[in-house]
């Protein structure tokens, strides 16, 4: 395999978590008795450009289809987060009824009805069905289609070119991270902004963060990398923030590489930390594996003991990290019978790969679980607040990363 990026031949194993499902498959009692797709799911590290990479198996067209169950406003703390940024590049960038706002990979229509209830105009491009729908359903025009540099051109010689181009936990899930990024820049007016959001690498080096790794993220990503893609599309990062979201992420700010913004003390600032915690060294990635492999014992250990002494644990968040960590570690319904989701597209349905079947969440109150596994660590507040009402009746509230935690 060659790195998707610079080409160079990849020879170096970051991680192997054996075969998966993709992670956001979720299964009808029906799929339940016919064959499961599994691929395998190892990333590796190119050691020219830095980009963390999935081996070469799943297609997007497999993962993002009409199935597709991830729908942003679920959490009331990613809505929050959305508005609060809209507020912010409103004000800063001037925007108003003569701008145009474009999202790639805009899903349900989250962020951009911020701009629409400001009377911005707006526009998304979101593939996968059931959430464009329900964006469409907000007064949102949404392109079905996936981004890339071809899509980009025809909206530039439609006159759809954008004063501020946002991508939200997008970038890290193209297979063609070249095309999409000239994409960016054939959209993009000459003085306009694109803002993207993704999990930062170091923090997913740092804290262990393997449950972060599935199919549907083809790259994980470092800002030196980013940089370097940018650049040979033509753009240049200016700013970036440091975000606590999704575990910890960065937000980038880019313009085209002749734009006039000039570049902020942060960009060198952060290339500078990841240098130094050896994000351009291979030595730096050798031992992920192990850490991540004592992380799994943990709570596989946690689980069986909870069994062995009667009690009773329920799971919490049917996230598609939750679907790495349980099926690499094996957990099946016997250790955790269910789990409870508030999306209503995943209830009624089964986890991918380790087949637990995903309930509304006032079953939980219902059976008072001794232990609430929350696995998607990265809102575990939020759903301690949401379930407070457990705590209170003495359940206790368990994460698995970045080490197993009882609360």
């Amino acid at each position: 395999m060659n790195c998707r990026h610079c080409g160079e031949s990849l020879t170096h194993t970051f991680l192997d978590l054996g075969h998966a499902p993709p992670s956001n498959a979720y299964l009808s009692a029906t799929d339940l008795s016919r064959p499961e797709t599994y691929y395998p799911l190892k990333i590796m590290v190119c050691e020219h450009c830095w980009l963390v990479q999935t081996e070469d198996y799943a297609k997007a067209d497999a993962l993002f289809n009409s199935e597709y169950a991830y729908f942003s406003s679920t959490s009331s703390g990613w809505l929050a987060h959305a508005a609060r940024y809209a507020a912010q590049v409103t004000g800063q960038f001037a925007l108003g009824p003569n701008s145009l706002v474009i999202e790639v990979a805009s899903n349900d229509g989250y962020l951009l009805k911020n701009f629409l209830a400001n009377g911005i105009p707006c526009l998304g491009i979101e593939p996968t069905a059931s959430t464009a729908q329900a964006a469409e359903q907000l007064g949102i025009p949404v392109i079905r289609e996936f981004f890339g540099e071809t899509l980009g051109q025809q909206l530039a010689a439609h006159g759809q070119q954008a004063d501020l181009i946002v991508g939200n936990n997008v970038f890290a899930h193209v297979p063609d991270i070249n095309d999409f990024t000239r994409g960016l820049k054939a959209t993009l007016k000459q003085d306009g902004v694109i803002t993207l959001e993704f999990p930062h690498l170091m923090r997913l080096l740092e804290f262990a963060q393997f449950d972060t790794v599935y199919h549907e993220h083809f790259s994980y990503l470092s800002l030196y990398t980013v940089n370097r893609i940018f650049a040979a599309a033509g753009l240049r990062i200016w700013h970036v923030e440091e975000l606590t979201s999704h575990g910890g992420s960065l937000r980038v700010y880019g313009c085209h590489a002749g734009a006039s913004r000039a570049n902020q003390p942060t960009v060198a600032a952060l290339l500078m930390e990841e240098a130094h915690r050896g994000l351009q060294a291979l030595n730096t990635y050798r031992d992920f594996q192990e850490r991540c492999n004592v992380l799994k014992n943990a709570l596989l250990t946690f689980l069986i003991e909870q069994k062995r002494m009667g009690k009773t644990v329920a799971a919490y968040g049917a996230a598609a990290k939750g679907n790495t960590l349980l099926n690499y570690a094996g957990i099946k319904p016997d250790l955790l019978p269910f789990v409870c989701d508030a999306a209503t597209a995943k209830q009624g349905k089964f986890m991918p790969g380790s087949h637990i079947p995903i309930l509304p969440p006032h079953v939980m109150a219902k059976h008072r679980p001794d232990f609430v596994l929350i696995l998607p660590w990265n809102i575990a507040s939020e759903v301690r607040q949401q379930n407070a009402s457990l705590a209170e009746q003495g359940s206790r509230f368990v994460t698995a990363v970045p080490h197993l935690e009882v609360i």
